[in-house]
């Protein structure tokens, strides 16, 4: 049997199992579509019931099956989400959508209480979420609203170390979901913020990402990891790569630009253009910025699709065109343009005339012009300060964009530009980082099929 690691990888929108075989490949791979649920509230939340019979029905499918020896297994998920645990273990809530809505006064009594808001989320290097669930706001929120839960839970985790106690019955925290912009890490004296203890809340002292504990499933002995955060964790391939520092520029439905090698306080500016900080498995800082170009493109561009009467992927098979690309870049100050304004609360730019366009992929060429502008700023809050990172890797959809790369490597002619070939990166990373006690050998060298932009320009004679 071919021996490998099962990584659960958990995502807003697709949930997948992959299993890596001893040279890091995919060998299988099996994508689960799960409907949504609502909470209480008639909010929407993913339907963890069904979640958590699917991770044991497939670990056993696959050892019943006999083609594979799973070694191991570990589980990368989203952040900013908690599950509330009684005395035997057992989920006492649904996992609630970290996109949920209450009051901004479970913030507000932090910020008031410790120093003023900038100085709270200095400290926290979490930026202030207003209405959106995080997890320090969800324990202030349960002890206020859902005391009978706030009292009979008797451990808090973070959704990756909930679905790996599932198989250990070990209630763990780790630096990843804890460092995650969730109010709830003092990054100045590196340990757990004190009003934590003050509201009475005691959570797991973090551990190392690599813990492993064994566990049984079908007389079977499987070595399983305590989980990651999905961010994190797509930074650890590279780390493994990358025999320089870099930046990566995580892309899909949000453009997450990571900066490990930027070791610099967080500031106030920076908080207050959406920069955060994440933890790396290092258990440092990574200073990040956040821009939300996937889901901007996508109803924008499903605005273009409609007015010029093309099918919804057009956009796909659009030519590059350097001669308008290069006309954009020369004419700065032409106000046939996307965001002259900033980008709407909806998102949807609806004061541009796209009758002003002769065509879709005129349209979108302009759209992809400012949008990158945009994501091109967003990266520029992370990348210097002293920064070492010379190289910039684009992972995720856009990565196949070639007007975004290459507008990309245009606008920074003082960093190498590239386009990375590692797929599922996040869940790779889970399976990285447990490699090691699973198969008690060196890791193998990663691949990141690199392809440099900088000398592809999009400027013309």
């Amino acid at each position: 049997m071919l021996k490998v690691i099962a990584v659960f990888d958990i995502g807003k929108t697709n949930k997948k199992l992959l299993l890596f075989d001893q040279n890091l490949d995919v060998v299988h791979q099996l994508e689960e579509p799960f409907s949504t649920i609502t909470d209480e509230d008639g909010e929407e939340c993913d339907d963890i019931e069904r979640i958590e019979k699917w991770l044991f029905s497939s670990v056993e499918s696959l050892i019943m099956e006999g083609k594979y020896q799973i070694c191991g297994i570990n589980f990368s998920t989203y952040g900013a989400s908690l599950c509330w645990l009684d005395e035997k273990g057992s989920r006492l809530t649904q996992v609630y959508n970290y996109l949920k809505q209450v009051s901004t006064k479970f913030q507000n009594e932090l910020f008031s209480a410790f120093g003023g808001e900038e100085e709270f989320c200095r400290r926290t290097a979490s930026p202030a979420l207003g209405m959106l669930l995080n997890s320090g706001v969800q324990m202030l929120w349960m002890k206020s609203e859902q005391p009978e839960v706030f009292n009979k839970s008797k451990y808090i985790l973070h959704f990756p170390q909930y679905l790996s106690s599932l198989f250990t019955k070990r209630f763990v925290s780790e630096h990843t979901s804890i460092g995650c912009h969730t109010f709830l890490w003092d990054f100045d004296h590196n340990e757990y913020h004190h009003w934590l203890s003050n509201e009475g809340i005691s959570l797991p002292e973090p551990i190392s990402n690599d813990k492993i504990y064994t566990v049984k499933i079908n007389d079977q002995e499987i070595a399983c990891g305590i989980g990651i955060h999905d961010s994190s964790s797509s930074l650890v391939p590279y780390f493994k790569g990358s025999k320089e520092p870099f930046l990566l520029i995580s892309t899909g439905t949000w453009c997450i630009n990571m900066n490990p090698f930027n070791h610099s306080p967080l500031t106030l500016d920076e908080l207050r253009h959406d920069c955060l900080c994440y933890m790396s498995i290092q258990q440092n800082p990574v200073k990040s910025s956040r821009f939300f170009m996937g889901h901007i493109h996508d109803v924008n561009v499903e605005r273009i699709t409609k007015h010029f009467n093309v099918l919804a992927d057009a956009y796909k098979k659009v030519e590059i065109d350097e001669v308008l690309l290069s006309h954009y870049i020369v004419n700065e100050t032409s106000e046939v343009k996307f965001f002259v304004e900033g980008v709407p609360a909806d998102y949807i730019d609806k004061s541009i005339d796209l009758n002003q366009f002769k065509s879709f992929s005129e349209a979108y060429h302009r759209f992809m012009y400012d949008l990158t502008i945009k994501a091109y700023k967003s990266i520029l809050l992370i990348s210097e300060s002293g920064s070492s990172a010379n190289s910039v890797f684009v992972s995720g959809g856009f990565a196949r964009n070639e007007i975004f790369v290459r507008l990309l490597a245009e606008f920074m002619p003082e960093k190498k530009v590239f386009t990375t070939q590692v797929d599922n990166s996040s869940a790779l990373g889970a399976a990285l980082v447990i490699y090691h006690k699973v198969f008690k050998g060196a890791v193998p060298e990663v691949s990141l099929g690199l392809v440099e932009w900088n000398g592809v320009s999009v400027l013309k004679d």
